[in-house]
């Protein structure tokens, strides 16, 4: 019984690979045939434009922004008494203090 069972398995496995190798061969059939055909195909026209390696092709202007040109300098000339600038934003005392 496992001597039968033993050819069984070595009959499907024989099948099996003579189907993928066929299966391989097919692949690599269309593989080889599309490669012949896209070899054979002309060259098509460039999709946008003017081909970039040639150098009397027009392309558009380019413009200078300064990345720092609204910047002002904000530095104060003289400084302002501390304790002036400090009473105006503190709160309020409190009444009976």
């Amino acid at each position: 019984m496992l001597a039968q069972r033993n050819a069984m398995l070595v009959a499907v496995g024989s099948v099996a690979a003579r189907l993928l190798a066929i299966r391989l061969l097919k692949l690599a059939g269309m593989t080889a045939a599309a490669l012949a055909v896209t070899s054979c195909m002309p060259m098509t026209a460039p999709l946008a434009g003017a081909d970039p390696a040639d150098p009397g092709a027009k392309v558009a202007s380019t413009n200078y922004r300064s990345t720092i040109a609204p910047y002002t300098g904000l530095r104060p000339t003289t400084p302002a008494p501390w304790r002036a600038r400090n009473d105006r934003v503190a709160p309020a005392p409190k009444p009976g203090q």
